[in-house]
């Protein structure tokens, strides 16, 4: 399967899945979800044959954690696949231990397309044999039971992978830049980075929640876990960024002078351009 199928196989396809996130995750009150829910319990807006009844005003009926929310395709492969179709309304003796499942897949799906992406990363190229091993793995754990998958130690399985993925992640940002930005994990909660210079940036992980990236030099930066929730992306260059996912785009505010990753794909909530006023040179980050 070349790198292409296997990203189209993680799209979420929700014709075929039974409204797993919608049942599955728990969700808390904020300016994310208008309610507060368990997981387990069906959100109030599924409808009986497994539609959102307000798909199309998510984010105007104060839902945008739906709306940016991405199960690269795990819904129709526990539906369809670890279940064979079944329904969890039609036989609801299955229903715990679906929307269980459901969580782990998600898991594993997830460390599918970092790992397709990993592939193509030619300054990676000396540990594609590892990373093709870590994927077939990942691939065949997909395949488990539900009674193998509830069994499954995934969080160790995600700390080798994603082992493997910062291994990945320093050759391919090795000839980026002269001094390492390490910004993993760090709070940019609303911070002022217009224009800043983050080429091969370290930013797996960090709170950019906010944080205005206008003009923002992003080329070949580790955003894998990166929060990006309401981060101001216009004309900010993403170009040969690693591990963004469409989720992360969607969560962020951007414009037609936002580049990123073939990839991806425009979010439609975007504006059309940069308002005046906002900074398109590279400014520099010092790493402190």
């Amino acid at each position: 399967m070349s790198p292409g199928e296997r990203r189209l196989s993680l799209r979420a396809d929700c014709e075929r899945c039974f409204g797993l996130c919608c049942v599955a995750t728990a969700f808390s009150a904020s300016a994310d979800f208008a309610i507060d829910k368990d997981a387990g319990q069906a959100c109030p807006h599924l409808q009986s044959d497994f539609r959102c009844a307000i798909h199309r005003r998510l984010r105007q009926q104060g839902f945008p954690g739906c709306a940016v929310y991405d199960c690269f395709g795990a819904g129709q492969q526990v539906a369809q696949v670890t279940f064979g179709g079944q329904d969890w309304r039609r036989t609801p003796r299955i229903a715990a231990h679906m929307f269980t499942v459901f969580t782990i897949m998600r898991q594993l799906h997830e460390l599918l397309w970092y790992l397709t992406e990993a592939l193509t990363l030619q300054p990676a190229h000396s540990l594609h044999g590892e990373l093709s091993l870590a994927l077939e793995e990942t691939e065949r754990l997909t395949h488990h039971s539900p009674d193998a998958l509830m069994e499954l130690d995934v969080s160790a399985h995600r700390r080798d992978v994603s082992a493997l993925l910062l291994r990945t992640s320093e050759l391919v940002r090795a000839g980026a830049r002269r001094q390492e930005i390490d910004r993993s994990g760090a709070d940019l909660i609303g911070k002022d980075l217009r224009g800043a210079d983050l080429r091969g940036a370290d930013l797996r992980g960090a709170y950019l929640i906010g944080a205005d990236l206008s003009g923002a030099d992003l080329r070949m930066a580790d955003l894998i876990g990166a929060d990006f929730r309401g981060a101001d992306l216009s004309g900010a260059d993403l170009t040969g960024s690693i591990f963004l996912t469409q989720s992360q785009l969607d969560a962020a505010k951007g414009d037609l002078d936002t580049k990123f990753p073939p990839s991806l794909a425009r979010p439609t909530h975007w504006s059309p351009s940069a308002p005046p006023g906002h900074a398109t040179g590279p400014r520099r980050l010092r790493n402190r």
